[in-house]
């Protein structure tokens, strides 16, 4: 037998890391080809990594909650591979003159290039067997159960959670078991002050501690999130202009839709007409729906609309996209809208779904928030926003009276859409919304 290592791999658009969420296998269990090991974090969404491999997990080369770099080993495994004496790093060994690529079982998403180097066996090198564990360089003794905020902390502190013990459920580490295992002083300053020896006169994790603050780790969606906007914030001109709308027609229709057959089976809400309207604007003047190419100084105006649903999650903010958004139909375009929210709400939104956006809408009216200056999506030229539908008092053929009214907000970027342009799309997403059915009629 020999131990093979399985390396994080790719699995999103330049993916350079990811966390370590859930160990589904432990040391001396059994698995087989395709056999779930882990769920990891990315900047993009949980997901499964099936094995490799078939054998026995010899070790975890990672902790949950521990962020790794794409390339390196979390999980060694002990196969039946009849080549005992070469030295396993995750690929198969090849016979004279084979490529490993050609005898390497590749999955989905993963494995080993075709141009992956030529490797003969090694005569006189001791193969791994399953009592050798110096080739693995980790302990074989469960992980810690404990959160990452928790690791951080006591990484921070100094602390082996090896050494902490834990009264949570399951042994679990907990925040008060950490404190308590936590002895001397909080280190002092000249003066006496605990953050006198901090440039700054910044606290250090102990003080932070003491206090009962809580210092969490920037990680996964929350970290790409932030360097997204702050690279979009910087780098595009932002413009947003603003709309009051009577959308009275457009909760009348909703309830017609609500009232159909065809429709008994799938939710419909505004955001469904407002998706509609947007889609229809686009339609109308293509400009919008555009990336500004930096690096050859163009404008790449997209072929299909690729319409971004921004949706927050536990995770953090996600913007999944529907493809080719523009070609579906009224209940084509509210069932993926479902889908697209339930799967994101659910921590399910595959790495595909969240690359390629064109142009997004995000509905800050859900949460009673009339109007707001949304930021683009890096690489789209708008960002259509969403408030709260209100009644309020209409002047309706000269009487005032109680008609739905929301405030749109359109962000958008200068360079690819000017004044004129931008002012447009948003007239015509209001006009559709106070009336859907002309809307639909002309498309």
């Amino acid at each position: 037998m020999t131990v093979q290592q399985f390396h994080l791999p790719d699995v999103g658009e330049g993916l350079t890391e990811a966390e370590i969420v859930t160990w589904r296998v432990a040391p001396g269990d059994p698995v087989r080809l395709n056999d779930i090991l882990v769920d990891i974090e990315t900047a993009k969404a949980v997901v499964e990594l099936p094995s490799p491999y078939a054998g026995v997990v010899h070790r975890l080369l990672a902790e949950e909650g521990q962020s790794v770099d794409v390339g390196s080993p979390i999980i060694a495994i002990r196969t039946d591979d009849p080549a005992g004496d070469e030295e396993s790093t995750g690929e198969e060994p090849a016979g004279d003159g084979e490529p490993a690529a050609e005898r390497t079982a590749v999955l989905v998403g993963y494995g080993v290039s075709a141009q992956a180097r030529t490797r003969r066996r090694r005569r006189g090198v001791p193969s791994v067997r399953p009592d050798d564990t110096s080739r693995v360089p980790r302990s074989t003794r469960p992980p810690v159960l404990t959160k990452p905020p928790l690791r951080k902390l006591a990484k921070d502190l100094g602390v082996d959670l090896s050494g902490v013990r834990g009264s949570g459920p399951g042994g679990r580490v907990t925040r008060q078991d950490l404190l308590d295992h936590t002895t001397g002083p909080a280190p002092r300053g000249p003066g006496g002050d605990a953050s006198a020896d901090v440039p700054g006169g910044s606290t250090t994790a102990r003080d932070d501690a003491a206090r009962g603050d809580e210092r969490l780790p920037v990680r996964g969606v929350r970290k790409a999130t932030a360097t997204a906007m702050v690279t979009s914030a910087f780098t595009a001109p932002h413009v947003t202009e603003f709309l009051t709308v009577d959308v009275t027609g457009t909760v009348e229709f909703v309830d017609r839709l609500k009232q159909d057959p065809a429709f008994q089976d799938v939710k419909v809400s505004p955001l469904l007409v407002a998706s509609l309207a947007l889609l229809d604007a686009v339609r109308r003047y293509p400009d919008v729906n555009a990336r500004w190419d930096q690096e050859n100084q163009e404008i790449i105006r997209f072929a299909d609309v690729n319409l971004g649903i921004a949706a927050a999650t536990p995770r953090g903010l996600l913007v999944p996209n529907i493809k080719a958004a523009q070609g579906r139909s009224v209940r084509g375009l509210a069932v993926a809208l479902n889908e697209l929210t339930a799967s994101a709400r659910d921590g399910r939104t595959r790495p595909a779904d969240l690359a390629g956006g064109t142009i997004t809408l995000t509905n800050i009216g859900v949460f009673g928030v009339d109007a707001g200056t949304p930021i683009l999506n890096p690489g789209e030229a708008a960002i259509l926003c969403l408030g709260a539908l209100r009644r309020t008092p209409w002047v309706v053929d000269e009487q005032v009276v109680p008609r739905w009214t929301v405030q749109l907000s359109l962000s958008f970027d200068h360079r690819l859409v000017d004044g004129e342009l931008g002012s447009r799309v948003l007239a015509h997403v209001g006009r559709f919304l106070q009336d859907p059915v002309w809307g639909l009629a002309m498309r």
